[in-house]
């Protein structure tokens, strides 16, 4: 089966004109093998996935081409910063696996979901706040909480420095299956926490001591505020097994507890990762995986833009097996997944998705592409089939 993902990429690269010899056979194969193909507007579908898609332009983009493409393209071809080329190429990744083999299949998936109960909803902004005597605030959309040096407007919390941090106050977010929430602590660091989630921090940091977190489970990424608006104080993020210290940088933790392993990969900057028995340093671009079973560490790089694509509102699928896919949707539209057959669990998926799309429209989407057969839905209960 062809890999859709890079054969949309072929052919916004052949839109740009850079397409490389080897990369105009292979796009000349699928043209050969899917002829109808020729016949389709390309423009005309994108704007009517976009009635119904909301795509992160500058993250799908690069994610796309990739820095070093996209520093030439500003150089050489003055029509890249037109914003509907852009979404059209944004867009092209949606297109081709979502309907290229929907129209291939069209005569034969009509029968093969089934949906029991109400469309389920896609994930929001919702929290729970527990304070520091243990009582709790429902954070959601149309609600509001005020404290001393704290706001929230539902959909997110802010924290305002103060110059009364003699005694360390701790509160914790916590975020539901379903779920996500923004939050800026007290020193300026921003912190970005997926479906369930949760993370423990002080109300306000003390002066000249290192700022500690805590991210309980769950996946979190931050944006800290540097070591030098802060007296030289370092920032740390604990997790159940790892130790992250950093100076002012950009990294993602994730951490679920249902996941033998921890990833912390680096956008920038620089971070020591300590566990009991090694110490670390990440520089950008690269990821460690943590198996808590052998508490051995592998280092890889990676492509950050795919691993943070759900704080910009993209799924990122590369080469992920299903049932880790699974798990990703499970935790955003707050449903159970179970595999009738457990063979394809295993059979990898490549595509890039919005978090603002049903649940129905995703799962057709992979099942379009002859990957599964078929799908129940019954009460919040996903069966793969």
């Amino acid at each position: 089966m062809h890999d859709i993902f890079n054969i949309s990429k072929l052919i916004i690269k052949k839109k740009l004109k850079i397409l490389t010899d080897s990369e105009k056979s292979r796009l000349k194969q699928f043209n050969k093998d899917y002829p109808f193909l020729k016949d389709l507007n390309f423009e005309s579908l994108v704007d009517k996935i976009s009635e119904y898609t909301a795509i992160n332009n500058d993250v799908a983009w690069e994610a796309i081409l990739g820095k070093s493409n996209k520093e030439k393209l500003k150089a050489g071809i003055p029509f890249f910063k037109e914003s509907w080329f852009k979404y059209v190429a944004a867009a092209s990744i949606v297109l081709l696996f979502s309907v290229s083999y929907l129209v291939m299949n069209k005569d034969t998936q009509e029968n093969r979901a089934v949906i029991l109960e109400p469309v389920i909803e896609k994930g929001t902004d919702k929290a729970t706040l527990t304070l520091e005597d243990g009582s709790t605030v429902i954070l959601e959309k149309g609600s509001t909480y005020q404290a001393k040096n704290a706001n929230s407007n539902g959909e997110q919390i802010i924290y305002q420095p103060t110059t009364d941090n003699r005694q360390l106050t701790t509160n914790t977010l916590t975020i539901p299956r379903g779920g996500q929430f923004f939050a800026m602590l007290s020193d300026g660091t921003k912190v970005w926490l997926n479906s369930e989630s949760q993370l423990k921090y002080p109300v306000t940091f003390i002066n000249g001591k290192t700022r500690q977190v805590e991210l309980v489970y769950g996946e979190a990424y931050f944006e800290v505020s540097p070591s030098t608006e802060h007296k030289g104080s370092t920032f740390k993020v604990l997790t159940q097994a790892q130790e992250i210290e950093v100076l002012g940088t950009e990294f993602n933790i994730k951490a679920y507890k249902d996941e033998p392993n921890i990833y912390t990969t680096l956008v920038e900057g620089k971070v020591s990762l300590s566990t009991a028995s090694m110490k670390q340093l990440l520089a950008p671009n690269q990821q460690s995986n943590f198996d808590l079973a052998s508490k051995r560490v592998t280092i890889y790089t990676v492509d950050v833009y795919s691993e943070i694509s759900w704080k910009n509102g993209l799924f990122s699928f590369k080469s992920m097996p299903l049932e880790d896919i699974m798990k990703v949707l499970s935790r955003w539209y707050d449903v159970e997944v179970v595999f009738a057959d457990p063979n394809v669990e295993k059979v990898k998926f490549n595509g890039v998705l919005s978090k603002n799309q049903h649940l129905e429209e995703i799962l057709t989407t992979i099942q379009n592409t002859n990957f599964i057969n078929a799908y129940e839905i019954k009460n919040k209960k996903i069966t793969i089939k």
